[in-house]
């Protein structure tokens, strides 16, 4: 059954000398606000995260991230799946039933707006990059098929640190049409938070969880507070603002707090409509409000 119940929520991760999302047509340098000096994480890299993840648990997902055709993913999923029809696969796919898809195969086409929705991801403090140049293993070949003695160079980019906040939101009404069920977006949460620590590559080393906090409204409530991430504020470690230099010169958690009172004040001008806040928190995150915010009875908190 589609969910009823409207969620939106909010989640923290640390980056460590990595590149979160590099820009492939620059060199996959860091995406970036050249104004605010912020690291950007894409929509589509937070999904690619939790599909992996999807996938890693045997779930169906219909992007899967192997490079091949609609038709040829359509025929794979229709031997796994034992079902026909496009609706029918996508139906089944976690993916499509949370994010949407658009699906045009011979004589069968149409499109679904996914009920959960991403913004792009931002980091908290102001960051700078670092540019790094390498040899690669081996040398190429010359003219003629001969070996040239000096290897090539490598480019590579990375952010020494970076506190990086996403904002997603669940809409009920578009689970109507894709099937989105509560147990999707269950998955989906718990996908987000393994999905980032699993991120085990040369360039995505270092992501860590740290803070998931969810809001689900009751049923029939049709609206939001909506950008949870931009009520929440980085200070020092005696709660004063930071500057942008020592913003870039951070390096670890222990550093800094994470105000959220202003998200605390809007929750408590909406509790009337709040069926239940569920919280992932990894205890190395320091919080400025947290003792107000655990003080609301709907809130549930999971250490990890």
């Amino acid at each position: 059954m589609p969910f009823k119940k409207r969620r939106e929520f909010v989640f923290l991760y640390t980056i460590k000398d990595a590149n979160p999302n590099g820009n492939p047509l620059e060199e996959n340098h860091p995406r970036w606000d050249e104004d605010t000096e912020q690291v950007l994480v894409s929509d589509v890299r937070v999904k690619r995260t939790i599909r992996d993840e999807w996938v890693r648990e045997g779930k169906y997902v219909f992007i899967d991230g192997e490079p091949k055709t609609l038709k040829n993913r359509f025929e794979e999923l229709k031997k796994e799946i034992g079902k026909d029809t496009g609706r029918e696969i996508m139906g089944e796919c976690i993916d499509t039933k949370l994010f949407g898809v658009t699906f045009a195969l011979g004589d069968e086409s149409f499109s679904w707006s996914g009920p959960v929705q991403l913004k792009w991801g931002r980091s908290l403090n102001a960051c700078h990059f670092e540019f790094i140049q390498g040899t690669s293993a081996f040398a190429t070949e010359g003219r003629g098929g001969s070996e040239k003695q000096q290897r090539s160079f490598r480019n590579e980019y990375k952010v020494p640190f970076a506190l990086i906040a996403v904002y997603g939101i669940a809409n009920q009404n578009a689970a109507v049409t894709t099937g989105a069920t509560e147990e999707d977006l269950d998955n989906l949460a718990s996908a987000l938070w393994k999905g980032t620590d699993n991120l085990i590559t040369r360039s995505k080393h270092e992501h860590k969880s740290r803070y998931y906090l969810e809001i689900q409204y009751k049923e029939g409530y049709d609206h939001k507070i909506g950008s949870l991430d931009e009520k929440l504020k980085l200070l020092s470690v005696s709660g004063e603002e930071m500057q942008r230099d020592a913003e870039k010169a951070l390096r670890n958690l222990g550093q800094h707090v994470v105000e959220i009172f202003p998200l605390v004040e809007a929750i408590n001008k909406k509790q009337e409509f709040i069926e239940r806040i569920r919280i992932f928190k990894d205890e190395e995150l320091q919080l400025k409000g947290e003792a107000e915010l655990n003080k609301f009875s709907f809130v549930e908190l999971e250490m990890r």
